[in-house]
């Protein structure tokens, strides 16, 4: 893992035009044009953190709306039009149960038992966000090498998100976690050294990446739906998990405020939103494959070859093919 075998792709700060440049550790891939992206989707493309994330979405609920601290420990069906939930002491019967319990949803082994579940995609991540300010030419980046990849999306206060993802056995663990990746990535180009230097070992989250790779045959069982990673657990490589979450839970909104019954806003939900998502987790998947996970040295140079020759509005429409997508209007 040299510097000569890295390779990025990113999206500068400033970005108005979009050029090929050479870099001192790593060549361009390609660069993104922002202002492009920021007109097709109808917004600036922005990093926040997941917790300022959390609260915007907190704030619009009223407080007794919410539980938090309790687990769930069972979800049943009692009655055609009414679910019983179980969470420690507490039992709350519901019309509609909507399970967003992550890739390792127990909603979904108990509603679909034969299912194989997650299983491992043969990749690991280490993350965080860095603990100060660190000086970044770029808003989002990704960098490839052999069977690894080094990434960061910049923060408005001057911090950042960084991950790395290596190809390793599930269940691979490291006592310092930035000591290992430093010597991991220490021939690789700048910001990372700084991104690793800016971060305090203790707040790197170390994740095997699970996927279910064998697609659900519904989103929904009786009045039980199934959202986000829980429905669709997707590998990273496009960033489109938390994406694919927040349409899902826009798409059942909108369905159970138009249609006429809970069976049917259910069963507008899952034929809307299993074809979209299914389809993004296997765009995904395949991504991974011609991306981070691809080691061989000739199958990485035919790779980085073919990207340099693509022109950039077609690396630009790759891009927005999974942002089209329309959200339905809610009153």
């Amino acid at each position: 893992m040299n510097s000569a075998s890295a390779t990025r792709y990113g999206m500068p700060r400033e970005a108005s035009t979009t050029a090929a440049l050479a870099h001192r550790r790593g060549s361009w891939l390609a660069r993104m044009d922002g202002s492009a992206l920021e007109k097709a989707v109808g917004a600036p493309i922005t990093g926040i953190p997941r917790s300022t994330l959390h609260r915007l979405l907190r704030d619009s609920l009223p407080d007794e709306a919410l539980l938090i601290g309790s687990e769930t420990d069972s979800v049943e069906q009692i009655a055609p039009g009414r679910v019983r939930v179980g969470c420690g002491e507490t039992v709350l019967d519901a019309d509609l149960v909507v399970a967003a319990d992550g890739v390792g949803s127990a909603v979904r082994s108990r509603l679909f038992p034969a299912h194989p579940g997650p299983v491992y995609s043969g990749s690991t991540v280490l993350r965080t966000i860095t603990e100060q300010a660190v000086d970044l030419s770029t808003d989002f980046e990704l960098t490839w090498g052999h069977g690894a990849e080094f990434g960061h999306i910049a923060f408005h206060d001057g911090r950042a998100e960084w991950h790395a993802v290596l190809n390793l056995p599930a269940g691979t663990r490291f006592a310092d976690p930035v000591d290992e990746l430093r010597r991991r990535f220490h021939t690789w180009h700048a910001p990372i050294p700084a991104l690793l230097d800016a971060t305090r070992p203790a707040a790197v989250l170390h994740h095997d990446v699970n996927e279910l790779r064998t697609p659900l045959p519904s989103y929904t069982v009786g009045r039980t739906a199934l959202l986000g990673d829980a429905a669709h657990a997707m590998t990273p490589n496009l960033g489109q998990g938390a994406c694919r979450a927040l349409e899902d839970a826009v798409a059942l909104a909108a369905a159970l405020a138009t249609e006429p019954t809970m069976p049917a806003a259910l069963a507008r939900y899952d034929a809307e939103r299993r074809p979209r998502s299914q389809a993004v987790a296997r765009a995904a998947r395949q991504a991974g494959r011609m991306g981070q996970r691809l080691s061989h040295p000739l199958a990485v140079t035919l790779r980085n070859t073919a990207m340099r020759l693509t022109p950039s509005r077609a690396a630009t429409r790759m891009i927005l093919r999974h942002h089209a997508w329309a959200p339905p209007q809610l009153s």
